[in-house]
């Protein structure tokens, strides 16, 4: 794995040493910053289910002042300190151990600018961190990956890569147009 673009372009990341994690692919994360990329210069953003952290780090890469990661497992979160030590961001970032979705119903509104979120597939916790932002929009942007048979509420503009979605909520999900 390698940062795509930033400050950090080309630089590699180690993933987890976990078969049951599926690390998003180089192409789709391309995707999913260039969709993003008025929204990251100085945001305080958010990578739940974060594995090796390539979300949040590539975020950083491309001009974030700050993310906070959010993983439960051992494996990867060995992985995603080995990848912040690599990149020296440190200073830029925080580590949380814990359940994603526990992590965000202690959240306020807007308490990050962006949101990442790309957890494991068929388990519907996808739709579950979507519905607690329609309840409580923790981040200005929530941008989940998910599996194409995965439904998220409506209100949000997805784009399809193969089997992976990614569905992208802004300012309280009413005013996204619809795209498939």
């Amino acid at each position: 794995m390698r940062i795509v673009s930033g400050r950090w372009r080309g630089r590699t990341i180690v993933p987890p040493a976990d078969p049951r994690v599926r690390p998003t692919a180089d192409k789709v994360r391309e995707a999913w910053m260039s969709i993003l990329q008025r929204d990251l210069p100085d945001a305080r953003v958010l990578d739940l289910f974060a594995g090796s952290g390539a979300l949040g780090l590539e975020a950083l890469s491309r001009g974030a002042a700050s993310v906070e990661f959010v993983e439960l497992s051992a494996r990867s979160l060995e992985a995603l300190r080995r990848n912040v030590e690599t990149l020296e961001a440190a200073g830029e970032s925080r580590v949380h151990r814990g359940d994603a979705l526990r992590f965000i119903e202690r959240l306020a509104a807007r308490t990050y600018d962006v949101a990442f979120a790309d957890p494991p597939y068929r388990l519907g916790l996808a739709t579950q961190v979507a519905a607690r932002w329609l309840d409580v929009p923790f981040a200005t942007v929530l941008a989940v990956e998910h599996d194409v048979r995965e439904s998220l509420p409506d209100g949000a503009t997805r784009r399809k890569y193969g089997d992976t979605v990614i569905t992208i909520y802004r300012d309280g999900g009413g005013d996204a147009p619809q795209s498939e």
